[in-house]
């Protein structure tokens, strides 16, 4: 997925647009600076994954409500916390889209019978690559959605995973670094322990049998994705 719609000067204008409080100033800079950037990286990412159960014919509608949600967000976003306007966005979109995906998925689960849904209703994200696209993802861009698709799978469902408290704390202090990634300076796996104890009271042992189990959910995920095509856990 490229970037080049949404540069340096998109995220400087974002920063720009919450530290005015002109109303007339910020609706410059919106028109001018962001808005095309918030339309293509919401038609990017519909047009590069195909989402199941959705009910709307025309995708600039999905888009337009989609852009409204940002909007309602933008204030939000923190470049002191090290994250780039471009990548935390483009996860608010990816997170609305799953739960939007869910939502319509549970009102065909309500309307009509059981048997015609298969096996699927065991499983919560189900998005499938669209090969027609011709924005394809890179590699890179393939593993970061798969990760975000992963970490929200394993914080929706953590306590199913985890039903002990102490274990779903630790796994949580896990998945928190796969959150912060793209901000994180630390790769070495003995400072990334010290990294863990610090936001829990656990010893190596313990925390390297929660990994095991998250690595599990996602070593499985990820075959099932590179042997059929499409995401789902």
């Amino acid at each position: 997925m490229s970037k080049n719609y949404f540069t340096q000067d998109t995220e400087d204008a974002i920063v720009a647009y919450n530290l005015s409080l002109d109303p007339i100033e910020r609706s410059r800079i919106y028109n001018d600076k962001i808005h095309y950037a918030f339309f293509k990286l919401t038609q990017n990412i519909i047009h590069t994954f195909k989402f199941y159960y959705t009910e709307v014919e025309n995708i600039e509608d999905l888009q337009h409500e989609i852009i409204t949600f940002l909007l309602s967000k933008i204030h939000l976003f923190d470049p002191s916390k090290g994250a780039k306007a471009y990548s935390y966005f483009g996860t608010i979109v990816k997170r609305w889209l799953i739960l939007y995906n869910e939502k319509n998925y549970k009102k065909r689960v309500n309307s009509v019978p059981a048997s015609t849904l298969e096996e699927d209703n065991s499983h919560s994200y189900v998005i499938e690559e669209n090969n027609s696209s011709s924005d394809k993802l890179s590699h890179n861009d393939k593993i970061s959605l798969f990760t975000d698709l992963y970490v929200d799978y394993c914080t929706t469902n953590i306590y199913i995973i985890f039903p002990k408290d102490g274990d779903a704390k630790i796994a949580d202090a896990i998945l928190e670094l796969f959150r912060k990634r793209d901000s994180l300076d630390v790769f070495n796996k003995k400072a990334l322990y010290i990294y863990i104890r610090e936001m829990v009271d656990a010893k190596t042992p313990k925390i390297t049998k929660i990994a095991d189990r998250l690595y599990d959910v996602y070593k499985n995920g990820y075959v099932f994705y590179l042997e059929n095509g499409y995401i789902k856990f």
